[in-house]
This record gives C-alpha cells, sequence and structure tokens, in this order.
C-alpha cells in the first residue's frame, strides 16, 4: 500500500506540472517556447528553484521566476 501511495503523490505533482505547463502557453506563445520549455518553467515553479538557460530570449519572460542565462 505504501508503493501506491507513494505512485499517486508522484501522479499528483505530475497532473500539477501539466497543468502548469499548460497554462504557460499564453504567456510564452510570443517567445516561441516548446513544450519541453515550458516544462522546464513549469517545474522550477513548483520547487522553487532558479531556472538556467542557454535560450537568451527567456531572459524576456516576466514570470516571477529567476531565470539565468549560462551562455
Amino acid at each position: 500500500m505504501h508503493f501506491l501511495r507513494k505512485e499517486l503523490c508522484w501522479l499528483e505533482e505530475f497532473s500539477l506540472d501539466s497543468l502548469e505547463t499548460a497554462i504557460l502557453r499564453p504567456r510564452t506563445r510570443h517567445l516561441g517556447l516548446s513544450l519541453g520549455d515550458r516544462a522546464c518553467l513549469a517545474l522550477a515553479r513548483r520547487l522553487g528553484v532558479p531556472v538556467l538557460t542557454a535560450d537568451r530570449i527567456w531572459l524576456q519572460l516576466d514570470l516571477g521566476l529567476e531565470i539565468a542565462c549560462i551562455r
């Protein structure tokens, strides 16, 4: 039963990340961010950690996240 509880918790977090990824679409569409880009941003938002990217265009985002360009 403990295993099932752990899996359900993971599934709930995944669902929240998926929803956040979809919600970010209108706010990032003009910059051409991919589904993977938005998933990365959603995960960073949930975990409360900075985002590292090599895409300078991300620096134009105003999502309340700390975004650092590594190039």
